[in-house]
């Protein structure tokens, strides 16, 4: 199965051949403006009519059914990182319902007239590089409307409360950058830490460390392109504590490192 690694994305097209499962840690929205969609997704059938818009957590596997796919479809797609959407500080019962691995289907007219539009000057502003930070603002909007107005799919098999699983994430991505353990997310959670990184790894499939440190590599990732911090400075403001564990960590990820990311995908670099 592949894993795609989280990123912003943003596509407006035909459905592309889905052959494999494959599973990201994104946040992902798909409007079907032409032609519907129907997904296999953690194991259920899925279905999003035309004219309806989708949004699921992306690290469930999952993957389109062709053949019920027509070749003249319309569909907008964004994937929004998991991490970025942590940060919006959605209400508790929100955010456990997108760690759910269910979906959530509501008609396109109920989100506003202007959804299509958005999508298109997302698609330009990310393959600009630009305005990165108001589209998520405007991403997170969209995401509470859907949320507003849909109901998740239901899930067959009985599942734990998820109510502390978002309570573990949310503070996972408030404060990640001051050193924070796995065992401070537990307790911050008032659980014990054995049994707070089995229900969160349960729940969402990663370790709570794990979860730490894609949120310390998405940090770094940020501050590298847009900062001329140091990488020691940088290890510092990622929650890393030391120079030598970002790069430990950062080779390991990234396969390249901070300093090799930097050179290579700066908006500088990019336009020597």
């Amino acid at each position: 199965m592949e894993i795609a690694a989280p990123a912003l994305w943003v596509h407006r097209g035909a459905v592309p051949p889905m052959r494999e499962f494959h599973r990201h840690d994104d946040l992902e929205i798909n409007v079907a403006v032409r032609g519907g969609l129907e997904y296999l997704l953690a194991g259920e059938r899925v279905t999003v009519p035309p004219g309806h818009t989708a949004m699921f957590w992306a690290a469930a596997p999952h993957r389109l059914i062709p053949a019920q796919t027509p070749q003249d479809s319309d569909i907008c797609w964004i994937h929004l990182p998991l991490t970025a959407v942590l940060r919006w500080s959605l209400p508790e019962e929100f955010s456990a319902r997108i760690m759910s691995h269910g979906t959530v289907v509501v008609p396109t007219d109920v989100l506003g007239d202007h959804v299509e539009a958005q999508f298109a000057t997302w698609e330009r502003d990310v393959a600009a590089g630009r305005h990165t930070e108001t589209l998520l603002l405007e991403a997170n909007a969209l995401v509470l409307r859907i949320l507003a107005h849909g109901t998740s799919s239901p899930v067959p098999r009985a599942r734990p409360d998820l109510r502390p699983v978002a309570r573990m994430a949310r503070f996972a991505a408030e404060n990640f950058r001051d050193g924070v353990s796995a065992a401070d997310v537990a307790r911050a959670a008032n659980l014990n830490p054995n049994y707070a990184t089995t229900l969160f790894r349960e729940a969402t499939g990663v370790t709570l460390g794990e979860q730490l440190l894609r949120h310390r590599i998405a940090e770094a990732q940020r501050l590298l392109l847009t900062t001329s911090m140091t990488t020691a400075a940088i290890a510092h403001a990622a929650g890393f504590g030391s120079g030598s564990s970002l790069y430990a960590h950062f080779s390991k990820a990234c396969g390249c490192s901070p300093g090799a990311y930097r050179a290579t995908r700066s908006v500088t670099a990019a336009g020597s």
